[in-house]
């Protein structure tokens, strides 16, 4: 715990641009924040010991200070150069982005002993990298996200990303999400990357063993019964032990009055507006999952939304046959999210409301008055199966360490 919140304390996040995007901005911490400049170079000098041969080699502890820096000064201790550290983050961004495809990485680019760790994970050779990720390729059939690089040490790049995977061995063919950091380090002799650690947003322990880490898998596999139908486009930018914050794109609804977050007030609406019941007769197709938003801070004003397809704009769209439906489009934006099964009963909704919202308070973030329920499955699926959500608006979101 003590060797991340170490690491943490130093990285800057720069949070990713889905389609549409909704605005998210980057905070830095103060630079007191920082590692001072002794710590830094106690830790250069152990990546030193360990670096491949012919790599840099730590100068005495007990030698002069000036004999030191000049040392550190022949090494490289310095770090790299503006020149290097920006082509090693063009690099690794127009690089990354293959790690699971056909192209794949490029090899050369990295030392034969790499030295790989994440809290399930270690390898200390490239071919075990290598192996890692074919071995995720057929297992897990990844979309990798790549939301930002940056150097954030002397002799390290880190990056900001999103892994989406879904497990292919199993028949429900469960969806497993991990955002997080990847500290890249680089050998000052060769300017190639000899280290990769990755830092996982959902666990505190991302040392490796982690039972913690591997427990974060298991709790995934579980089954959630999404219908395959059209749903409002979102990007996780980053899952936590507690919720998911998320940047949807904007998207359109059809909308009612309804009675209460769980009821079905103002259902047989929206649903008759999509089955025909509009101007132009028009059938439109179902779409999950469906919405009831609670606006303000007693949860009682409250309607019922359906998504419409993502191929529709507002001029396109026949007009409601009665007052009591409205057309409008939802901005998006960025939504803190609780998944939860079983049956949506109002208690156990607003008691998810009430958690949510408190941890959102807890970690610093700051949580819009009211909610939304978003119920994905029809009343007849089995409750351990159900897919719900209770989603919270956030102000003024910034990804930081």
């Amino acid at each position: 715990m003590a060797t991340t919140t170490s690491l943490r304390s130093r990285l800057l996040i720069l949070p990713p641009p889905p389609a549409s995007p909704a605005a998210v901005s980057l905070r830095l911490r103060p630079r007191a924040a920082a590692l001072p400049s002794s710590s830094r170079r106690r830790n250069l000098r152990l990546t030193a010991r360990a670096a491949p041969p012919g790599g840099a080699v730590a100068p005495a502890s007990s030698a002069p200070a000036a004999e030191e820096e000049e040392k550190e000064e022949k090494v490289g201790f310095g770090g790299l150069s503006a020149a290097d550290a920006e082509r090693l983050c063009e690099f690794l961004r127009a690089d990354l982005p293959h790690l699971f495809d056909d192209v794949g990485i490029d090899r050369s680019a990295y030392d034969d002993r790499v030295r790989f760790r994440d809290p399930i994970t270690r390898h200390d050779t490239i071919d075990g990298y290598l192996f890692n990720i074919r071995l995720l390729k057929q297992l897990f059939r990844p979309d990798f996200y790549l939301h930002a690089v940056k150097q954030t040490g002397p002799y390290e790049l880190t990056t900001r990303w999103t892994m989406v995977m879904k497990f292919m061995l199993l028949p429900w063919k469960p969806e497993l999400v991990f955002t997080g950091l990847s500290i890249m380090g680089v050998n000052p002799q060769n300017l190639k990357f000899n280290s990769h650690v990755d830092l996982w947003d959902s666990i505190q322990n991302n040392e490796y063993f982690s039972f913690e880490g591997l427990w974060d898998v298991f709790k995934q596999l579980r089954i959630y019964k999404t219908p395959d139908i059209e749903t409002p486009k979102y990007l996780i930018l980053k899952r936590t032990a507690h919720y998911e914050v998320r940047s949807y794109a904007p998207f359109l609804i059809v909308e009612a009055k309804g009675d209460k977050l769980t009821g079905s007030s103002g259902f047989n609406n929206v649903t008759g507006y999509i089955f025909g019941k509009n101007a132009s007769s028009e059938k439109i197709p179902m779409t999950t999952p469906v919405f009831t938003q609670a606006s303000d801070d007693t949860l009682s004003d409250v309607s019922i939304q359906i998504v419409l397809p993502m191929n529709k704009d507002l001029n396109s769209l026949p007009a409601p046959n009665t007052e009591a439906v409205t057309l409008r489009k939802v901005e998006g934006g960025i939504a803190a999210v609780k998944k939860f099964s079983g049956r949506p009963k109002e208690e156990i909704v607003l008691q998810k409301e009430k958690d949510l919202r408190s941890q959102l308070l807890k970690d610093g973030l700051k949580p819009q008055q009211g909610c939304l329920l978003a119920r994905y499955n029809d009343p007849r699926t089995k409750s351990f199966l159900m897919r719900n959500e209770v989603l919270i608006q956030l102000n003024d979101f910034a990804l930081e360490l």
